[in-house]
């Protein structure tokens, strides 16, 4: 059974694409740092009739990520990697502290490269599989009050797009994937967006990609 990665995967939109990619019969690999809830959305993948299994990985050490994927290459036939996993820190730019920026950084656009580069040779070992990169629309224009969000989001767009330049002649389906706000634990811990009510969910957002899978760009506006 092809196997597919996915960061971030415990909660909102990586949870319903885990969901959704094993009702298409992919073994889905669940990857985030809670164990708690990857292995609640095992369950609920299981009771489904699908197959899941977690890992538990920081995205930001790349170290973790080369011993496990050592690991993880030898007992799953992997196909892809959705690349999910982000944070965001929100409002005017003097009042970010180093450490937001640095998690922003480290985690929305090394994470996502540390990850594809971990997955990619696989792919082409295999000659073919998929790599998808979970954008935001703040990867297509600047944004008041989310400086340093938007310049990991624009660096994690000029990466997919070189990837999909660069790899082109090669059987491997490479997806960027620009979506608007969702009503989801991401804005648990900040007051940004004041009425989340007006936001799609998770599963709606997650129905479209999968709908849209064929295409290159994917862009879901608010």
């Amino acid at each position: 059974m092809k196997t597919i990665l996915i960061t971030g995967g415990g909660s909102g939109l990586g949870k319903e694409l885990a969901l959704l990619l094993s009702q298409k019969g992919f073994h889905l690999l669940l990857i985030g740092r809670n164990a708690d809830k990857l292995s609640n959305v095992k369950n609920m993948i299981e009771s489904q009739g699908g197959k899941a299994d977690i890992l538990t990985l920081d995205i930001r050490n790349n170290k973790e990520i080369l011993e496990k994927m050592e690991e993880v290459r030898e007992q799953f036939d992997i196909f892809g990697v959705v690349n999910n996993a982000g944070v965001g820190h929100f409002g005017p730019f003097p009042e970010l502290t180093e450490e937001q920026i640095t998690e922003m950084l480290n985690t929305n656009v090394l994470g996502t490269i540390y990850m594809t580069k971990a997955v990619l040779p696989l792919l082409l070992e295999r000659g073919e599989g998929r790599i998808m990169n979970i954008i935001s629309t703040a990867g297509l224009r600047g944004k008041v009050h989310e400086t340093v969000y938007c310049a990991s989001k624009f660096a994690v767009r000029g990466f997919t797009e070189s990837l999909q330049k660069e790899y082109e002649n090669n059987n491997i389906k490479i997806n960027a994937v620009y979506m608007g706000g969702m009503d989801t634990p991401f804005w648990d811990e900040n007051n940004f967006v004041k009425d989340r009510s007006r936001l799609k969910s998770p599963r709606e957002v997650a129905e479209i990609i999968i709908e849209k899978m064929d295409e290159d760009t994917i862009i879901i506006e608010k």
